[in-house]
């Protein structure tokens, strides 16, 4: 259960980073909204997966997984560039997420 919950974190936390780039600076009111609920419910899963699995195990796999898909919504939706080095840098944060994981999520 503590994996969904944190899966459900990292969903959240994904669609609250995509709102953000369509508030326009906070200026646009729905995507405003949903940026602040999103995040609101991004932590709170975090902070429920916290109770059951150690910090450091489930911060990496949040903060990499967003990484990683936020890094792949802009290049596949949003026009950004999609250079062997980004595509790199992101081979390097999942794999930072998978060796902090081979001590097991405790």
């Amino acid at each position: 259960m503590v994996y969904v919950t944190l899966a459900g974190a990292i969903l959240s936390e994904i669609l609250a980073t995509t709102s953000m780039k369509y508030s326009d600076g906070f200026s646009r009111l729905w995507p405003s909204l949903g940026t602040a609920l999103g995040y609101l419910l991004a932590f709170a899963l975090l902070a429920q997966t916290l109770k059951s699995m150690s910090v450091g195990t489930a911060y990496a796999i949040w903060s990499g997984a967003g990484t990683a898909v936020i890094a792949a919504i802009g290049i596949a939706f949003l026009g950004e560039s999609a250079s062997a080095l980004k595509v790199f840098g992101v081979l390097l944060v999942i794999a930072g997420v998978v060796v902090l994981n081979l001590d097991g999520a405790h």
